[in-house]
């Protein structure tokens, strides 16, 4: 155990107060965090859809439904070595319904389908792809085009 802690335990580069186990997902016990933006009741249906189709795809998974903001929440799930993380937000919501993919060790993002999303997310946890080859893929979310009041 200790070495598997020597080796993944890292720190944010700028904020040492941010830790996280970068351990690969090949061997993470859970491969996918699904996070709602927020706890808008509209967001409800797709993470109970997204959360089937993960199970049906045999990808481990955390619902974080918990109040705080979504930053913190990812910092969460990077502290016990979550890989990837979902996000449903107020673009999720409009046709075609999409969300973030975020990968933990670079923390960059990609907006996806959400239909695809569970495959997806298989195939990076046993190593059919790379991250690298999804960025390629999928275009880079850098910010939300719709926003409500929460």
């Amino acid at each position: 155990m200790y070495a598997i802690f020597e080796h993944t335990f890292r720190t944010r580069d700028g904020d040492e107060q941010r830790t996280y186990l970068s351990l690969p997902s090949i061997i993470a016990p859970l491969k996918c965090s699904v996070l709602p933006l927020s706890n808008n009741p509209e967001f409800a249906p797709f993470i109970l859809k997204l959360s089937r189709e993960l199970t049906r795809a045999d990808v481990s998974h955390k619902v974080d439904d918990s109040s705080g903001s979504i930053g913190r929440r990812y910092a969460r799930t990077d502290e016990v070595a979550i890989p990837f993380g979902i996000t449903v937000d107020f673009d999720s919501l409009k046709e075609p319904h999409t969300a973030t993919l975020r990968e933990r060790d670079s923390m960059h993002q990609i907006r996806a389908p959400l239909s695809l999303l569970p495959e997806l997310v298989r195939d990076l946890s046993v190593g059919r792809i790379t991250w690298k080859e999804v960025e390629k893929q999928y275009p880079r979310f850098e910010q939300q085009e719709t926003t409500r009041d929460v």
